[in-house]
């Protein structure tokens, strides 16, 4: 088959929409598939065996607005190219993120005249309003929803103060659009059973629509280490949001170290240093305890998961949990929130995890110090969350796992063609 793959943004770390697009386009390409990325900015970084075995990346530049080092940026008029530009610096004026939508007019923009290239596209998380256009282009269209960002916004509105409840829920603005496009794709990925739920609860799909497949992991790079560093915690959170419930493993940690003197947590993250993150660990007297690192490679998140005595995931919901899985994939024991689809993606009865509840830092800082305090445990945590990773998560199958749901999208889009043929006939 010959695949577009769509991603309005592609972080290569610690985003999992980036580490999606990175491995399934790969997997897909050594199963003999041809993939054509179109992302926006930040572009996706392919591993040499992608490359080799022919994926390419089309890029679909924005205005780069929200980007570093200079977000929310007022471009120069030099920078202007058409209105879809007008439309991205409009949306940021009034606070709201349009990125999903400006990319998906693009890239159908693009795709218009490329309708002979392409049997499939396949939509990332972006489900903008161009997704209709490029199914009216005839394209057999298909779309991962990796969880309804109904979430996160609930939580940053309930996070934020005064005025600006108003700005958080107005950044979140496009998900009426994407509400509105799901409803008119007729198939429909997604990572879990518990996300499934929740997205046809948000976003009114019908029961029938979306088919779960769930993430993988690569478990030749992660992979247990043979030395661990006594007392250290690792945590990966691809945003400092209210979503990832950094704030309660902070004060976990806060609560250990008044008791232990080896306690260090390592937070894989990209911090604003004047948000609550950082304001909360000088608050709480914990700079010496925590060291914050962002930018890591895959091999470099590995060696640090294999390098800890407990992984933990505290988020407040997680449609999937790629940290957790990766942890596991290393053999390090974790400490997780019993939210969204983490039970789900680690099993129950303590098979690789110790599960606790969300927003409960007192309950995180027990399972942390009960794993700390029992060496037994852990190893029986470690080697059952290898063996789950082993056995449920690849992103070989995973791949296969697509491309067979591609051939059933292509499948419908035929005898649809062919009844509307029939029809006009």
């Amino acid at each position: 088959m010959r695949i577009a793959l769509l991603s309005y943004r592609s972080k290569p770390h610690c985003g999992g929409q980036g580490v999606y697009v990175r491995h399934l386009s790969r997997e897909l390409a050594l199963l003999g598939h041809s993939v054509e990325i179109f992302s926006g900015q930040p572009y996706p970084e392919l591993d040499q065996s992608a490359i080799d075995a022919g994926v390419t990346i089309t890029k679909v530049p924005s205005l780069g607005l929200y980007d570093e080092p200079d977000p929310f940026r007022t471009p120069g008029l030099s920078e202007y190219r058409d209105w879809i530009d007008l439309l991205e610096v409009g949306s940021m004026w009034t606070a709201s993120f349009g990125e999903p939508l400006t990319f998906s007019l693009r890239v159908a923009r693009l795709l218009k005249e490329r309708r002979d290239d392409f049997d499939i596209v396949h939509d990332n998380q972006c489900l903008g309003y161009g997704l209709l256009d490029i199914q009216k282009a005839g394209f057999p269209l298909i779309a991962t929803i990796h969880h309804p960002i109904t979430r996160d916004r609930t939580l940053a509105v309930r996070a934020a103060k005064g005025w600006r409840k108003i700005t958080a829920w107005r950044w979140h603005s496009f998900l009426r659009m994407q509400g509105r496009v799901s409803r008119r794709i007729p198939e429909l990925l997604t990572v879990s059973r518990s996300s499934e739920v929740d997205i046809r609860k948000a976003f009114d799909i019908p029961s029938g629509r979306i088919t779960t497949i769930p993430l993988g992991v690569d478990t030749e790079i992660f992979t247990p280490g043979t030395e661990r560093v006594p007392g250290r915690i690792v945590s990966i959170a691809s945003a400092d949001a209210p979503l990832k419930g950094v704030s309660y493993l902070l004060e976990a940690v806060a609560k250990l170290a008044a008791e232990r003197d080896d306690v260090q947590l390592v937070l894989v993250s990209k911090l604003d240093p004047n948000g609550p993150s950082a304001a909360m660990i000088e608050d709480l007297a914990i700079a010496d305890r925590v060291s914050v690192v962002s930018g890591l490679e895959d091999s470099e998140i590995a060696e640090l998961l294999a390098s800890a005595e407990v992984a933990c995931v505290p988020s407040l919901y997680e449609g999937f949990s790629l940290p957790a899985v990766e942890a596991m994939s290393c053999g390090t024991p974790l400490v997780a929130t019993r939210a969204g689809a983490i039970p789900e993606v680690v099993g129950t009865g303590e098979e690789a995890a110790l599960l606790v509840p969300p927003r409960d830092s007192g309950r995180l800082a027990q399972a942390i110090g009960r794993l700390f305090d029992d060496a037994e445990l852990r190893a029986r945590l470690g080697s059952g969350g290898r063996r789950r990773a082993e056995e449920n998560y690849s992103w070989a199958a995973v791949a296969a796992k697509t491309a067979a749901h591609y051939e059933t999208v292509l499948a419908g889009h035929r005898r649809a063609t062919e009844g509307t043929s029939s029809a006009d006939s």
